[in-house]
This record gives C-alpha cells, sequence and structure tokens, in this order.
C-alpha cells in the first residue's frame, strides 16, 4: 500500500498493536541480533517455530533485535494472554524444551526470569497495559523499572531495539514509526526542521560532537541543486558494537532520521555506508528499504509531496580510516580510502563534487524522536553542553556485558558498578578507555568523571563512537598503549608521514619499554612525538592517535617509569620483564594450574605444592589467571 495521509499510519497502527498485544495464544519473542545468535539463539528460535507451525493455535513465534542485555543472551521473552510480559535470560534450546513443557504443567519457570514488563510505553507517552491481573506468581518477579540492569538508563536511540520485529516496517509504524517524517514534509519548512535540531542541542554522535543542526545548515546553504546525505555505519572501533545494535534492532529509525535530513537540507539520494561485516544489518537494511520504497515512503513524491529522496548501501571493507568523512567519501567514490584535505568541507564539496551531509547511525536515529517529540523534550536531557542520551557498548572486566544508553552526564562509577554490576572478578578497577584505540584511559581517580563531551575532552580522553573497555588491576596500561598503537599503525591509510612514520615510531618505543630495554629519555621523546602528531596529521585517526600515550602517560607515569628503571612489569602482563614461580606456602596442590598449562611445565600431585619448570614455561600467564590462592607469582627479571 501507498501511505499519503496521517489516517494511513494510524490505521496501520491501530491494526498491529491489535495483532501485538490483543493476543489469545502463548507468544515467544526471541532477540535474534548478532550478540544472540552467537549464543544460540537461532536454535532456540528455530524450535519455537517449528512448535508454533506445529500447534498454531496455541503458540505464536516473533523475533526482535538486541534489547541489550548481551551477557544474558540468548532472551526470549513471553506472553500469555492477560498476563505481563516476562524476559527469560540464557534460554538456549534445551532450556526452552523445558520451558514448554513447563509451561503446559502451569509453570513459568520463574527462577529464569530476568524481570517482567506491565506496561508497554511509547514515545508518545501512550501505554498499553499488558496484564488484566497480576497474579501472585508474577509479583514475585521484578519490574523492568526496578531492575538495576535499568535504572539510570533512559532509551531514545533504543526505544524500539528488543520491542519490535526489524523486518516488519507495520510494528514500527505501530510504535510511532514515520510519524516524524510525516509531520515535517506537511507541517514544516526545511528551515524550521534544522532550527528544530538546532534547538535540540543535539550533536554528532560519531565522535567529534559538532552540532547537528549547524551541520545541516552548512549543507543546505551550499550552493548546487543535487546533494546528497550520508549515514556512516563504518564502526570499526575494538568492542563496539552500538550502531551494528540498532540497525538491526530498528533499521526504520535511521531510515526515518535521513528522510527527515534529506528533506531539510535539500538532498534526493543518500547512502549508508556499511561495513562488510555486519552482514545482518546489511540484509535488515535491505528488507527495511524495500518496505519503506512500498509503502512510498521512498522513491518519487514521499507522502503524496513534491519531495523525492531514495537511499542506496555502500558495503565497506572494514577500513578503521574510513570512519573518516573524507575517506568514507573516497571509498563510496570507488578511490582508495583516503583522507583529503579540508577545506572544501563535505558540506561544500563531498560525494562526487557535491555539497554532502555526514552523520552516523545513532545521530540519524535520534532525528525522529526529536521531531516527534520536540526539541524542548531532547535539550532537558544530558548536561548544559551535551544534551541526550548516549549509547554505549560496555565490555572488558565487568560482570553485566552490555549495551547502555544514558543521559548525558552520566558518572563513570554510575555506569560501572550500577549498569555493570561491577567488577568480573576478585581485582579492583583500575581504568577505563573510552574513545576507542583513539580514545583515552580514565584512571580510578576519576572515576566519578561525567560522561560528556566537555568532562572526557578536559581528562585528555575524547567521546568517540561510544566503546567503554573497563580495565582492572591486572591490566598494564603501557601494554594497553602498545596494545592501541598497534591497531592504529596496521588501520593508517599512509597518506600522511606525521601519522605513517610517527605512530610506527611511537610503536617501535613502546615495544622496546615493554621488552625492558626503555630509558629513560623515552618518556620524553613519546610526549614530544605526540604532540607533533597530533598537530601535524591530516585527518582524525592521527590527530587522536596519540591520545592512548598521552593519557597513560598522564595518569600511569609511574608504569613507564617501572618499565624503564627497574624492568618491572607491575601487573605482571610485558612477558620479557616477568618470570612465574609457584609460591610453596601458598600452593593446595588443587592442580587448576596444571590443567590449563600449554606446556605441562607445572607438576606435582594433588594437595601437595606443586613445581614450575621454567625452561618449559612460555608466559602465557594462564596458571596465574586460574590460581584461586594467589600461589602464582610473577616476579620481575633484571635485565642486564
Amino acid at each position: 500500500m501507498l501511505i499519503k495521509e496521517v489516517s494511513d499510519l494510524r490505521n496501520i497502527s491501530q491494526k498491529t498493536l491489535n495483532e501485538m498485544f490483543q493476543i489469545s495464544k502463548i507468544k515467544f519473542q526471541v532477540g535474534s541480533a548478532t550478540c544472540g545468535l552467537a549464543t544460540g539463539a537461532g536454535q532456540t528460535l528455530s524450535f519455537l517455530r517449528e512448535l508454533s507451525a506445529n500447534q498454531p493455535d496455541k503458540y505464536i513465534v516473533d523475533e526482535v533485535g538486541c534489547i541489550g542485555l548481551c551477557f544474558k543472551e540468548p532472551i526470549v521473552d513471553l506472553r500469555m494472554p492477560g498476563c505481563s510480559r516476562i524476559y527469560y535470560g540464557d534460554l538456549n534450546i534445551y532450556k526452552a524444551e523445558k520451558l514448554v513443557k513447563s509451561l503446559e504443567e502451569g509453570d513459568i519457570r520463574k527462577e529464569w526470569v530476568l524481570y517482567r514488563l506491565d506496561k508497554e510505553k511509547f514515545i508518545n507517552e501512550d501505554e498499553i497495559n499488558l496484564a488484566s491481573d497480576i497474579s501472585d506468581i508474577y509479583r514475585e518477579i521484578t519490574t523492568m523499572e526496578d531492575l538495576n540492569l535499568f535504572k539510570g538508563q533512559m532509551r531514545i536511540v533504543m526505544r524500539n531495539c528488543g520491542r519490535i520485529n526489524p523486518e516488519q516496517i507495520d510494528q514500527y509504524i505501530a510504535f510511532g514509526g514515520y510519524k516524524g517524517l510525516f509531520k515535517v514534509l506537511k507541517e514544516m519548512s526545511p528551515d524550521e526542521v534544522i532550527e528544530e535540531i538546532k534547538a535540540s542541542g543535539l550533536r554528532g554522535r560519531g565522535g567529534a560532537g559538532f552540532p547537528t543542526g549547524l551541520k545541516w545548515s552548512f549543507t543546505r546553504k551550499a550552493e548546487g541543486s543535487k546533494k546528497y546525505i550520508i549515514c556512516n555505519a563504518d564502526e570499526g572501533d575494538p568492542g563496539a558494537y552500538m550502531d551494528r545494535s540498532v540497525l538491526e534492532g530498528d533499521p526504520h529509525s535511521v531510515i526515518e532520521g535521513m528522510l527527515i535530513g534529506a528533506y531539510a537540507i535539500g538532498a534526493d539520494e543518500g547512502y549508508i555506508y556499511v561495513r562488510a561485516e555486519y552482514p545482518l544489518a546489511i540484509k535488515r537494511l535491505k528488507i527495511a528499504i524495500k518496505q519503506a520504497r512500498e509503502y512510498g515512503l521512498l522513491g518519487q513524491k514521499v507522502l503524496g509531496t513534491d519531495f523525492s529522496f531514495d537511499l542506496k548501501i555502500s558495503m565497506g571493507a572494514g577500513a578503521f580510516v574510513c570512519g573518516e568523512e573524507t575517506a568514507l567519501i573516497a571509498s563510496i567514490e570507488g578511490l582508495p580510502g583516503e583522507p583529503r584535505p579540508r577545506p572544501p568541507f563535505p558540506a561544500q564539496s563531498g560525494l562526487f563534487g557535491k555539497p554532502t551531509n555526514i552523520n552516523n547511525v545513532e545521530t540519524w536515529a535520534n532525528i525522529p524522536v526529536i521531531i516527534a517529540k520536540g526539541s524542548k523534550f531532547f535539550s532537558s536531557i544530558g548536561t548544559e553542553k551535551s544534551k541526550g542520551t548516549k549509547v554505549f557498548s560496555l565490555v572488558g572486566k565487568v560482570k553485566n556485558t552490555m549495551l547502555i544508553e544514558v543521559p548525558m552526564g552520566t558518572t563513570i562509577s554510575e555506569i560501572v558498578y550500577n549498569l555493570g554490576d561491577g567488577m568480573s572478578d576478585k581485582f579492583e578497577f583500575k581504568a577505563i578507555q573510552t574513545g576507542g584505540p583513539s580514545g583515552g584511559c580514565i584512571p580510578k581517580d576519576l572515576i566519578d568523571l561525567r560522561v560528556d563531551y566537555e568532562e572526557l575532552t578536559s581528562a585528555g580522553a575524547i567521546m568517540g563512537s561510544g566503546g567503554l573497555i573497563v580495565m582492572d588491576e591486572k591490566t598494564c596500561m603501557v601494554d594497553v598503549a602498545r596494545f592501541f598503537l598497534e591497531f592504529l599503525e596496521s588501520e593508517s591509510c599512509g597518506k600522511c608521514v606525521p601519522c605513517r612514520s610517527g605512530i610506527k615510531r611511537m610503536l617501535q618505543i613502546i615495544h622496546r619499554i615493554t621488552q625492558g630495554q626503555g630509558e629513560e629519555k623515552d618518556i620524553e621523546l613519546l610526549e614530544e612525538m605526540a604532540k607533533g602528531i597530533k598537530d601535524a596529521s591530516l585527518c582524525g585517526l592521527g590527530q587522536t592517535a596519540p591520545n592512548p600515550i598521552l593519557t597513560t602517560l598522564k595518569f600511569f607515569r609511574t608504569e613507564y617509569e617501572s618499565h624503564i628503571k627497574h624492568k618491572r612489569c607491575p601487573a605482571a602482563v610485558c612477558k620479557a620483564l616477568i618470570e612465574y614461580r609457584v609460591i610453596p606456602g601458598k600452593c593446595t596442590g588443587c592442580q587448576r594450574c596444571v590443567s590449563v598449562c600449554p606446556t605441562h611445565a607445572i607438576t606435582g600431585p594433588r594437595s601437595q605444592a606443586h613445581n614450575l619448570d621454567k625452561s618449559k614455561c612460555i608466559k602465557c600467564g594462564a596458571c596465574y589467571e586460574v590460581c584461586k590462592y594467589d600461589a602464582i607469582a610473577g616476579d620481575a627479571i633484571i635485565l642486564e
């Protein structure tokens, strides 16, 4: 069908809401984003679909995206007529089979339930009561609002992830989708749209934090009848998967945002630049674009107006540097992904030499909500200069590895200890890496730092696209700097000398330090080189590449000094500087270390202190990791 009037949206919405919520059967929704599929959700989904096919009068099965609780995947939510929605974690195929049998006996297996949901809320503040009656067995289950995993979170970008089937446009419309597009095309001029985005205070979520409305205005004012907009979905930071999850869980939010942006800027064509390593995201984007065309939301005369706009997908090969705007543009044009000097900026001369506006996935996904709920709603969230929410992937040495969306200004402490539930083992928090490989390491002394653009910059770090890597006391900060420099050296396009040669030279110095061959002058040399590379590099990769060096030197200088002056790695990570041994008085002979040693360097009978043959030891640290009694020591080697 073609959508031309707001009544068309209402009709689709009401029909779909009835189908989704007025159920007379048992309904399962399976989280089938990449994180869920990697842990067995595909098998769970297949089993439940077969169940539904065999008993269609009793069961309904649907799939949704990632709700964010990645550490609890596979996640399945269950609806029974008149009852609350309940969410199960770690529901593999074996548990799913047992759950179905238990349900037939009237048992919901509440020991597997994460939380319950009594009301379904929509972005326009409407609500649907899911349960006509809350029975005692449901009252014993924690509600979503009371669960620590969600306290402090506020979902704008992730509003539909885990709630709707991303391959069903009707479900997106039912939850308020495309109403923002209808509003701007029927009620607002392009300039009014831009002013609304400016008033919201939205800043680009790709890392630099440039005001989105201002950026749009530059492209709108640029000369030329042909203009482009681009969605940057080239998410290359290690440990980051925010954009992927949004594209897999709610692709229409990005498409609607781009449609609104295209109308405001005056573009009739757009590209979504996504890395080929995201096959599921690409699949769901293709489906969403096809459905939007069929409904008249993409193509000629959108919603019966004179506005026309269409989208194409451009797949990247996974080069980190293509996250930079001009390198991304070159890649779409079929050229090597190398940055170009600026000016001219893309707003004046971008894709194929035409004015071009680029925003990332998260930025575009915010746009429909700002239009639908108004700029005042969005600007009331966050801090004075950093408005709205931010999506982060929380990974590393933390109990809850997950996707979170929190208001700007939330502290690192709240993120790590409330949402992440603290450290994953007995070691204490040491630092957190923000902003990806080009970001910075923030120490425990700054754990109450607010996460917004200004606070992170003042600490020498950056927001980046939203990756947060938690580190504990076992982490060597010199080794962390080495790891990120290795990544950046391999990802540098090599076009400019400061980045190409400077990163390589810094990496050589860091490598020498971790090998116990560092000299005292190296610290000063690293600082001098880092500042030079930062000032002279052509693009953002080189300009931010020194951040891991500068922040670790700023906050963890004593570790560098220990490596250089005392030839010692305090965290017992740098292999050249440690020698493992068994402490007889602490060793209980439990044989955990014996079972993990790959070279059989550790021997000894059970319940007796073991021996470690240093000639066989490859310093992998496996014994150190598994020992419960601190009976393995990593001692410094005094190198001549």
